[in-house]
């Protein structure tokens, strides 16, 4: 066993495609990180593999801020802030009817929750903080690692991008009790180019992570071992 890096930030989505939150703790179980994409919105125009409604159908929906009720609760009740400043319960129609606004008609949309993390591969995803630093400076972008919607971010010192890379197949101990068996590379899309804070569309890093990283950024893993992980704990690679 050894130390390949430190937790530099934690991330949970209560709403799938909304906003994120920063922790300073988060529990990590086998069926995710607690609170994380706990709700999400389906489009009966979404193909059956993928039946969400998400920034790819309506860019606005990364500027609407959810929060649980009382702080740090999870899973609990969740309300959500504009773009505008107004704050509205998940479950109020009216917050379906803002989201539909510009979109395109076809999509019929509905809330849908679930205790399992909505995500779109394995429970858990990583990546480290020098991977959204290279890209940025590949594509002459301003580096900005929220753009991949990550829960774990390490620093992975003496690396420069895409270090995590070499955790595929093998597993993670990330604090003093989580075990995460990493399985996969983080295939992209769209959501990638889109800006946390404005939804602009910047197409060139995902072309860049197309052409230059076969299309992936970050990693993805399943739980062995659950319990808590906080900003600053160790990640050691297990042998």
């Amino acid at each position: 066993m050894s130390r390949v890096g430190t937790v530099e930030s934690l991330w949970r989505y209560p709403v799938k495609s909304m906003r994120g939150e920063e922790l300073e703790e988060i529990f990590v179980g086998a069926a995710g990180v607690a609170g994380d994409r706990l709700y999400a919105f389906r489009s009966s125009a979404a193909p059956a593999d993928f039946p969400y409604f998400t920034g790819r159908e309506q860019r606005q929906m990364l500027l609407y801020r959810p929060r649980f009720r009382k702080s740090g609760e999870a899973p609990g009740v969740v309300d959500v802030e504009t773009p505008e400043g107004e704050t509205m319960a998940i479950d109020d129609p009216a917050l379906i009817h803002r989201l539909r606004v510009g979109a395109d008609p076809k999509h019929q949309v509905t809330l849908t929750r679930s205790e399992r993390a909505m995500t779109d591969a394995y429970p858990v995803s990583i990546m480290s903080v020098q991977t959204p630093a290279r890209l940025a400076r590949e594509t002459a972008t301003t580096p900005e690692k929220r753009r991949y919607r990550a829960n774990i971010y390490i620093d992975l010192p003496g690396t420069d991008g895409y270090g995590e890379d070499q955790f595929v197949g093998r597993s993670l101990r990330i604090g003093r009790d989580v075990v995460v068996s990493v399985a996969e590379r983080d295939v992209r899309c769209t959501m990638i180019t889109l800006d946390p804070d404005t939804a602009i569309k910047a197409p060139v890093l995902l072309k860049q992570i197309a052409q230059a990283h076969g299309g992936t950024a970050g990693i993805y893993g399943g739980v062995v071992v659950e319990g808590a992980v906080r900003k600053g704990d160790a990640v050691e690679l297990l042998d």
